[in-house]
């Protein structure tokens, strides 16, 4: 199978830790110069970048969370000046205000070939036609992927999500070779074209790249089987960059996904200790980026849990593996590909003229109908949230639903429920519920 840049993927261990290390400097000497955040930071420490003289040296920074970067908000995070940053992105993975990401011309660049990257060792080429579903908004969803296949030369159809019909059709007609989802969306997709009566078989679909919330090898094969295509896993982190940070290649029976080590320096800690460990054990994610110019990050707690690889791949590429996710180290709950924290909802609600900011007991209950997954956010009812008409009521809970998502990015269900029936015991009543577990 084709490696899209062979001399960085294949590059041997020896030669890229040198490389990272010079990154790392590099990267370093830019955050401690430009972004009073890590100024401060490495002061408190007593910290200079030229302190770092190998990789290992890193472990003595402290982390960067995303409490950090909202604190930033919303510029105080870049590197460089407003005028050399000619995108911006955000994100809704905050317990407060939102996180901003930069990128200049070179971060466009570097995005587009790590993307492309995912896609190559995916199976994709030139002569195909790739179907975006994910969303062209402020998120980075569709963003990198779209300017990777602008990259390897491939017709690219940029939907963005939701109109299912209007996507398998979109599908059949255009002659759609590569669908990128997110894995939940995907089997949305085989609903629909059931439903239509379109058969899967008949259509020109090969390969799915899948990302944005936790999956298993159950629906890997039920994708598989209903879509008539190979889906493969594919790593994005907003904060980091966005698509490209990790993507499985033809040899899915190693599990995992080559990690891009010359752009991400990797770490795998102990969520509760901050402890390192060592490459199999599941741990938290942190990853230092090595090349991004507008907004650096240095040891970034991803709240991902995952394993390191650094075990030899058949494809050839020498870059360490990352598990499939397997969960999170933190209170945050992926609905339809978006990172939401509960403590983000609370905020909503304190906010709130008729409860003259106290927040109200609530609780978020995540399931899913068919594939698609909803939340539900349930309020009890007290002072100032109680209506005398029904009217009066549905009025109120749908001006909340569509602030709600104006936050978090998640058109969200709301329900008043009785004083009480929600407990402030985690044991009884935890402030989320999956029922998707």
């Amino acid at each position: 199978m084709a490696i899209f840049d062979p001399e960085a993927e294949q590059m041997g261990r020896e030669e890229l830790a040198q490389l990272q290390l010079e990154r790392l400097q590099a990267t370093l000497h830019r955050a401690y110069k430009n972004v009073k955040f890590y100024k401060r930071r490495f002061d408190e420490l007593g910290f200079l970048p030229e302190d770092c003289q190998s990789l290992e040296d890193l472990a003595r920074l402290p982390f960067t969370t995303r409490h950090d970067l909202a604190q930033g908000y919303p510029y105080e995070m870049f590197a460089v000046p407003l005028r050399e940053v000619v995108r911006i992105h955000s994100s809704t993975g905050s317990p407060g205000a939102p996180i901003v990401m930069g990128y200049t011309a070179r971060d466009l660049r570097t995005w587009a070939k790590l993307a492309a990257r995912a896609l190559t060792a995916a199976g994709v080429d030139r002569d195909d036609v790739v179907q975006v579903t994910l969303s062209y908004g402020l998120l980075t969803s569709a963003f990198g992927v779209h300017y990777g296949v602008e990259l390897l030369g491939a017709s690219v159809i940029p939907t963005g999500p939701g109109g299912s019909d209007r996507q398998v059709q979109i599908m059949r007609d255009y002659r759609t070779t590569v669908l990128v989802s997110t894995p939940s969306y995907a089997l949305v997709l085989a609903d629909r074209m059931e439903a239509l009566g379109v058969e899967a078989k008949n259509l020109h679909l090969k390969v799915a790249l899948l990302a944005g919330e936790p999956w298993t090898e159950a629906q890997r094969r039920e994708i598989e089987s209903r879509l008539f295509l190979k889906a493969m896993d594919h790593y994005a982190l907003s904060e980091a960059m966005g698509a490209g940070v990790a993507a499985e290649c033809a040899h899915r029976h190693l599990p995992g996904m080559h990690l891009s080590e010359d752009h991400f320096l990797p770490e795998v800690i102990d969520p509760q200790s901050s402890a390192p460990l060592p490459p199999g054990e599941l741990g938290e994610l942190v990853l230092t980026t090595l090349t991004k110019e507008a907004s650096p990050l240095v040891r970034f707690r991803t709240g991902d849990l995952v394993r390191l690889d650094y075990a030899p791949c058949p494809c050839g590429r020498t870059l360490a593996r990352i598990s499939r996710i397997e969960g999170r180290s933190d209170a945050v709950v992926i609905v339809k590909g978006i990172n939401i924290f509960p403590a983000r909802v609370g905020q909503v609600l304190a906010g709130l003229p008729e409860i003259k900011g106290k927040e109200p007991t609530y609780q978020l209950v995540v399931g899913r109908e068919g594939h698609l997954d909803y939340l539900e956010v349930r309020i009890e009812v007290q002072e100032g949230l109680f209506f005398d008409k029904m009217t009066v009521q549905r009025e109120f809970l749908l001006k909340l639903s569509r602030k709600l998502e104006q936050s978090i990015a998640v058109a969200p269900r709301v329900k008043l429920v009785e004083p009480g029936s929600i407990s402030r015991e985690a044991e009884t009543s935890p402030l989320v519920i999956d029922l998707r577990k």
